[in-house]
């Protein structure tokens, strides 16, 4: 075993060389940065490198050379023991290379143009690459980078698994040990021929046979010089997981194991194979020990929880722990071997569970259970609401505007966006309200108190981003009040007054009672059930409009829909007269059951998905290549003015000739005028209490909803909350609004978060083949509020013209804008849209990874069954009916703690509640 190799001396230094693999190293000391020249000679692997300036012949090479620091003559060789393919060496000490005073001998030609230098620990070792360069030592020039390849490293930190919450890594070893395939003291020393074993052991074993699969190309595929000439190549594994640790000079490889993947297309299921090698192997850097070789191999389309890296993570976090190692090489058989490994498991189990109590005990500072006593300490809540926000009120103003971190831009476009935000909805449900109230409620009032009850709260909330608006629920509600009003004979401005305070009443008694505290109990999934029927109630709200139109023009159409349009388009001359006689003609003739108009409808129905698919591509425009990023970003956070302008001037301009629907407008003598609140009787006005109180729910429940999913974690804002000033700063609006006789105001989803996503500074990343967005940061603002509630009180300048060129189609394509923007992230509406995909397009969310799909269905399905409920009653024919749907928001408390406990357990409905 121990035979002499000469090594030529250069002033006391020498070089150390390995043959047998296309790879071997120079080890030296830190400060050694300088080479010799290096000859290369044939062997049966390709050429390696020899002393400088040598060209001896090399005797056989032993089975593994330790290199050492030595000073005897150069006629000794140093201690020899290497494995058979001898990748790398393995350092036990230091060899200088220093090349000032050697001289060249030959012609030997520099065949390297780099050298990767990567400390890997404290004992620094650095490596070069033998591209085997065909042809003799003398080549030319033109021939120097013949056999040059560039290789392609991309290195990715993993996360250990936590087997205590990821439901995979138990069923990843589940599944070894029904198919188990453990080779116990592997006598083959080099890397190909234990990677041949452990393939040859799956190709013998009934269980795991692959019939279509051919091992010796997935021999090949483990390298990088797959598919590609040996010469010239690089013989390395292409995709590995090892275990590090950072220390002060660098990175530790942990380097007694390896695991190795592998994606195969002809595999029909996963596999994995564990060998235990006879003795340490040395494959190279980071690989100077290998006692435990981990081979997974997978299908290319799996779940992203079932790949091949995620298997391999699974038993890469059970190597990584020293003592279960040595515990594996104390093993005789394989059943002691598959007992380690199911200690194992339960050990890290057991050791998962203490971190997340402890993250858990940290929120639970904050989720602590509410006793008697936060109620009774009055007004603690608001105090400690201005506590916290006061001292920031002044950057509200000045953030973004002052100092290095400027945001006017987004500021202007966010501004332009609210102000159609809030505007718009005003004079849908302006428009609504007029029709249900009869005039007492116009488009005028509406947009006044959005204007009034908005500047308010942007001025003196605690959470500015919030949006208030008035809303479909309220519009409900004050159908049914007029309902009332009707039946019993009552004044209704004294009734929706004396309502109206009630429900303040009672919003104040919340605030001072700290009763937002409650909000607590509702989870992420009861909040999302709350606001996916909020964004179902938008998209009834467009189908009924556009279904009343084709009633109206389609199906009930009259000739007064194609009336001398000739005089409505004066300068057009003669041809545009006989175009709408052609037109009224053959209308005429096509249609003998008199339905004109329906022109007016297909149009109706065109503006309304035209707002929508304009609106929705714009703001997916900043995913787009084109243009330039700032660019799309403006026009993806004008998206929603753009696509209204553009239509409202289709349906009023070019299709001018073509009567619309408009919302009805009438001027009002004054916008002051205080309701009659002593007309009712006192029956009344206990009866008022009633609905005060159901009213006064859907104001507690929406606010603080609302409130909650703006000031979400993965919105990242940093100032705080003031749920209970909030609320009470709001009952205090509502006030004024009632006795006034103008519609009520209270926080809006979406438009709350979409003002957040407006303000957010957002970026993409990739995890696993899925692309999802971040907010990095948000501008935390009043300014956007401000302004664009002071705009739309400028608006009432614009009635009747030019408010009125927007279309009713066209209000309901925002509408459906607003519907569809706002299930973007929802989790609900991911998880039902699960069912219809297939599992390798599953992204890998905290849910996929920490409950079995089964359960992730199950509860998918209960929460649906309760937002089927909800709409039941939130979207009832029956008036009274609708008065009581908050009362059901607040049942499914109940149903979340008792109730689905009993069907799906405790610790998967948190981990599909949680956040992350």
């Amino acid at each position: 075993m121990s035979q002499e190799y000469a090594v030529q001396e250069a002033k006391g230094d020498a070089v150390c060389f390995v043959p047998g693999s296309p790879l071997f190293s120079v080890l030296m000391e830190p400060a050694s940065f300088c080479y010799p020249r290096l000859t290369f000679l044939r062997s049966p692997y390709g050429q390696f490198g020899a002393s400088a300036g040598s060209s001896q012949d090399l005797a056989p090479w032993p089975q593994r050379l330790v290199p050492q620091r030595w000073s005897r003559p150069v006629d000794e060789s140093p201690p020899a023991a290497m494995s058979r393919n001898g990748y790398f060496f393995e350092e036990s000490g230091y060899l200088k290379c220093d090349t000032d005073d050697v001289k060249e001998e030959g012609a030997g030609e520099e065949l390297f143009d780099g050298v990767n230098s990567t400390i890997v620990s404290g004992d620094s070792i650095r490596f070069f690459v033998n591209v085997n360069l065909e042809g003799p030592p003398s080549a030319t020039a033109e021939s120097e980078g013949a056999g040059c390849v560039l290789l392609h490293t991309s290195r990715k930190y993993l996360k250990l698994k936590n087997f205590e919450e990821e439901v995979r890594a138990q069923r990843d070893l589940d599944g070894f040990l029904a198919r188990a395939s453990i080779i116990l003291d592997e006598t083959a020393t080099s890397l190909d021929d234990v990677l041949r074993e452990m393939l040859k052991h799956f190709a013998e074993d009934p269980e795991n046979m692959e019939p279509s699969c051919n091992f010796e190309k997935i021999m090949n595929t483990l390298f990088t010089d797959s598919g590609t000439p040996r010469e010239g190549n690089v013989h390395l594994l292409s995709d590995t997981i090892q275990g590090v640790t950072a220390t002060v000079t660098g990175v530790q490889y942990q380097q007694s194991w390896l695991c190795i993947i592998c994606t195969i297309k002809s595999l029909q299921r996963r596999h994995v194979c564990i060998s235990r090698l006879e003795r340490p192997q040395n494959w190279g850097e980071n690989s100077c020990e290998v006692r435990f070789v981990i081979l997974v191999l997978a299908p290319p389309k799996m779940k992203s929880t079932k790949t091949a890296t995620e298997v391999g993570r699974t038993f890469a976090t059970m190597f990584s722990d020293i003592t279960f190692r040595q515990k594996l090489l104390e093993t005789k058989t394989e059943e002691e071997f598959k007992e380690a490994l199911v200690h194992q498991r339960h050990l890290l189990t057991v050791a998962n569970q203490r971190p997340s109590g402890m993250k858990d005990g940290h929120k639970s500072q904050g989720n602590k259970p509410l006793k008697l006593h936060d109620f009774l300490n009055i007004g603690k809540g608001i105090s400690d609401d201005i506590a916290r926000r006061f001292p920031v009120y002044a950057l509200d103003f000045t953030d973004g505007i002052i100092g290095n971190n400027k945001a006017i831009g987004k500021y202007i476009t966010t501004m332009i966006f609210l102000y159609f935000a809030c505007l718009l909805p005003s004079i849908a449900f302006g428009s609504l309200n007029d029709e249900n109230t009869r005039g007492a409620i116009d488009v005028r009032k509406t947009i006044f108190g959005q204007c009034i009850g908005g500047l308010l709260y942007a001025l003196f909330s605690g959470q500015p981003l919030v949006v208030l608006l008035t809303t479909a629920p309220l519009a409900l509600y004050i159908n049914v009040i007029r309902g009332i009003c009707d039946d019993y004979h009552l004044d209704f401005s004294a009734f929706y007054a004396w309502i109206g305070l009630w429900n303040s009443f009672f919003l104040v008694i919340y605030s001072l009672f700290n009763f937002s505290l409650l909000m607590k109990l509702f989870k992420r999934s009861t909040e999302e059930i709350i606001a996916l029927f909020i964004s179902i109630t938008f998209v009834l709200d467009a189908i009924k409009g556009i279904v009343k139109v084709f009633k109206k023009y389609y199906y009930h159409g009259h000739t007064g829909g194609v009336k001398s349009r000739a005089d409505a388009i004066p300068g057009l001359g003669i041809n545009t007269t006989f175009l709408m006689n052609s037109s009224v003609s053959e209308n005429q003739t096509c249609t003998h059951d008199g339905h004109y108009g329906r022109e007016t409808a297909v149009l109706s129905l065109m503006l309304m998905l035209g707002t929508l698919w304009l609106g929705h591509t714009l703001y997916q425009f900043k995913k787009s290549p084109y243009l330039h990023a700032r660019v799309r970003e403006i026009l993806s956070d004008c998206a929603l003015p753009i696509s209204v302008l553009t239509f409202s001037v289709v349906g009023s301009y070019i299709f001018k000739e073509i009567e619309m629907s408009k919302f009805n407008y009438n001027a009002s003598d004054s916008l002051f005028v205080l309701a009659p609140v002593q007309s009712l009787s006192i029956g009344s006005v206990m009866s008022a209490m009633g609905l005060g109180f159901l009213l006064s729910m859907l104001f507690f429940i929406e606010q603080n909803i609302v409130a909650s999913l703006t000031n979400a974690p993965e919105n990242r804002l940093v100032k705080g909350t003031a749920y209970h000033w909030d609320l009470l700063l709001v009952a205090l609006i509502n006030t004024g609004l009632s006795v006034f006789g103008l519609p009520w105001i209270h926080a809006a989803f979406p438009h709350s978060p979409m003002h957040v996503r407006a303000l957010a500074y957002v970026e993409e990343r990739v995890e696993s083949g899925h692309i999802y967005e971040t907010i990095v940061s948000v501008k935390e603002t009043r300014l956007t509020s401000l302004m664009a509630n002071f705009l739309v009180g400028l608006s009432l300048l614009l009635l009747p013209f030019p408010l009125q060129w927007i279309p009713k189609p066209v209000l309901f394509g925002l509408f459906l804008y607003i519907a569809l923007t706002s299930i973007d992230g929802n989790q609900l509406f991911e998880r039902v849209a699960l069912l219809l995909k297939e599992q390798t397009a599953y992204p890998p969310t905290h849910y996929i990874r920490r409950v079995p799909q089964r359960k992730i269905h199950y509860f998918t399905g209960l929460q649906v069954l309760q937002l089927l409920i909800l709409c039941g009653f939130g979207m009832s024919p029956l008036p009274y009916m609708k008065m009581i749907f908050p009362l059901i928001m607040i049942g499914m408390i109940p149903i979340r703690y008792n109730l689905l406990p009993r069907i799906i357990e405790a610790k998967y409905l948190d981990a599909m509640d949680a956040e992350y």
